[in-house]
């Protein structure tokens, strides 16, 4: 089976309707994860995404915050929308897509973002946001068979963890997104379950490489003081199926954007 997926923080929904459906017109998409669609399911808009072909949608929403959409046009099944935390926030969902022998789960994630302030005892969201990631570290641990489990997690995990993954390292240690305490968090989720960084597979760790830039530079391309917030990850079994990837950083230039950009990633599950 072969399809291309996408991983988005979309940063309302409802008001970048047009900016998907030029997306994923000038770069075919079989599944599309959203993150941050700020609306709860009966207010998300079915009918647009039916009409691009996404027939098969699954949501987890929530009023004006969170929430996290699998839309495809290929046949999914739902299997969990997980509550890390016990927060009540709408920031994960999981579905299947083809069978358990030659398929594979896919997990779309909206890792909290943490605040402004890099102290958990000051700063409740960032406290958070480190319960969230050990939360999710200690799922992965849990999870069987490290090289036979066929999995997909994507998202915006809200932690650029190498120091290319920056504008600048020494400038961000101390701003949220790129902390030790919070690389090192990654860095044990992702050993976790030895998942594979498909971003970094198919672009040297070395290279710079961004898929957020903040609303406050006038000119986002000529300052390119961005970080690497979202990713893709495989398990093992998963590595050779991760065919390739793009980030489509002129996204950010459209009109009304997001302050993430769309990463591209195309499998072929029928490598191993």
């Amino acid at each position: 089976m072969k399809f291309t997926l996408a991983t988005w923080n979309i940063n309302s929904v409802r008001s970048r309707l047009d900016a998907i459906a030029r997306f994923v017109e000038a770069y075919p998409t079989d599944i599309l994860c959203l993150q941050e669609i700020k609306c709860v399911n009966a207010s998300f808009p079915l009918e647009p995404f039916r009409a691009l072909g996404f027939t098969h949608i699954e949501l987890n929403g929530q009023k004006a915050y969170h929430g996290v959409a699998t839309l495809s046009r290929l046949p999914i099944e739902r299997v969990e929308a997980r509550d890390f935390n016990g927060s009540g926030e709408a920031r994960h969902l999981s579905v299947r897509l083809g069978g358990e022998g030659d398929g594979a789960v896919i997990h779309n994630f909206y890792v909290p973002a943490g605040g402004d302030v890099p102290d958990a005892e000051a700063n409740p969201k960032f406290a958070q946001k480190l319960a969230y990631l050990r939360a999710m570290e200690r799922w992965c641990a849990e999870q069987p068979g490290k090289k036979t489990n066929r999995a997909i997690l994507v998202g915006d995990l809200n932690v650029a963890p190498l120091e290319s993954d920056v504008w600048s390292h020494k400038q961000l240690l101390r701003v949220v997104s790129h902390t030790p305490a919070e690389v090192a968090h990654m860095e044990t989720l992702r050993a976790s379950h030895d998942w594979v960084d498909v971003m970094r597979e198919h672009i040297p760790p070395e290279e710079k490489l961004f898929t957020w830039w903040s609303y406050r530079a006038r000119d986002w391309r000529k300052s390119n003081r961005g970080r690497r917030l979202d990713h893709v990850w495989v398990t093992p079994a998963l590595k050779k199926a991760a065919v390739s990837l793009r980030v489509v950083d002129e996204v950010r230039d459209w009109a009304r954007p997001s302050d993430h950009v769309p990463v591209l990633a195309g499998f072929d599950l029928r490598r191993r």
